[in-house]
C-alpha cells in the first residue's frame, strides 16, 4: 500500500508521497511513488501513482516512450490539464486490461496527475482504474490516493483553496506522519513537491528520509501538541458527569 496527497491551492500546487511497497509482512521495497514527466517548456507536469507497482511501472514508461517518440497524443501535445488526464486514464486502463490478461489477476492502480500548463491555473485530479477521473474544487482542494483514511481529517480541518504552500506542505507531512503512526505499510522516505504557480522550471523537490531532522522535528512537536490539547480538555467532573 502506498499514500499520496495532491493539494491545489491559489499559490500552487504541494504533492507528497511515501515510498513503500509491500508485497507480505517479510517483502518491504521502497521505490519512487512521485514521477516527473518530461515536458516543453510551458508545462510542469507530476504523476503520482498507488496500486500495483507493475501496472504503475509501466503506465510510466509508456508515457515517456510517447514523448520520446513523438507521438502525437502525449503529455506535451495536449494543451488542458484534463485532456492529460484523460490520455493518462487510457494508457492506465490499457496496460491494467493487458496484465489481467496475461495473469489472470486484476492488476489495478490509481494516479494524481498534478501540475500547470501555459495560460491555464494549476490543478490536481485523480484518475481511476476505470480511466475515468475527478478534479478539486473549492470545497475539496486536495485528492489522496492509497492509504487515505488516517491522514484525511487533518486535511479536512486545515486545508482551504488560501492556505499557504508552505502551511499546506506541513499539513501534509502531519498527515503523511498520521498514516505511518497507524499503518505500517506507508513509510519513508517522504518525497514532498512545492510548485508556485507560474513557474514552470522551478518546483522545490525533498526527499526526506526517515531520520531527516525536519521530519523527526515535524513528528515530535505534533505528538507534542496533541498531548497537551489532550490535557487541556474539559474533565468529565466539571460538567456534572460523574465517573
Amino acid at each position: 500500500m502506498t499514500y499520496c496527497i495532491g493539494i491545489s491551492l491559489d499559490a500552487g500546487l504541494v504533492l507528497t508521497s511515501d515510498s513503500r511497497t509491500n508485497a507480505g509482512i517479510d517483502h518491504v521495497s521502497t521505490y519512487s511513488k512521485m514521477h516527473r514527466c518530461e515536458t516543453n517548456p510551458d508545462r510542469c507536469l507530476v504523476i503520482m501513482s498507488a496500486g500495483n507497482l507493475a501496472t504503475t511501472q509501466a503506465v510510466i514508461q509508456q508515457v515517456r516512450r510517447d514523448v520520446q517518440e513523438g507521438m502525437p497524443r502525449n503529455v506535451n501535445t495536449l494543451h488542458y490539464l484534463a485532456d492529460i488526464a484523460e490520455y493518462l486514464g487510457d494508457v492506465l486502463v490499457a496496460k491494467i486490461r493487458k496484465h489481467t490478461e496475461q495473469t489472470g489477476f486484476i492488476h489495478d492502480a490509481t494516479l494524481i496527475l498534478g501540475g500547470q500548463v501555459l495560460g491555464r491555473n494549476p490543478n490536481i485530479y485523480m484518475i481511476y482504474p476505470q480511466g475515468n477521473y475527478i478534479t478539486s474544487s473549492d470545497d475539496t482542494p486536495y485528492l489522496q490516493i492509497g492509504e487515505s483514511k488516517y491522514g484525511k481529517p487533518v486535511m479536512d480541518r486545515f486545508i482551504t483553496r488560501d492556505t499557504s504552500l508552505e502551511d499546506a506542505a506541513i499539513c501534509s507531512l502531519i498527515s503523511m506522519d498520521s498514516t505511518m503512526k497507524s499503518n505500517a505499510s506507508v513509510g519513508p522516505p517522504i518525497e514532498m513537491l512545492i510548485y508556485p504557480r507560474d513557474q514552470f522550471r522551478a518546483p522545490r523537490h525533498y526527499r526526506l528520509d526517515a531520520d531527516n531532522p525536519y521530519l523527526l522535528s515535524v513528528r515530535h512537536e505534533w505528538a507534542n501538541q496533541l498531548n497537551n490539547a489532550f490535557r487541556s480538555m474539559p474533565r468529565l467532573e466539571n460538567h456534572g458527569l460523574v465517573i
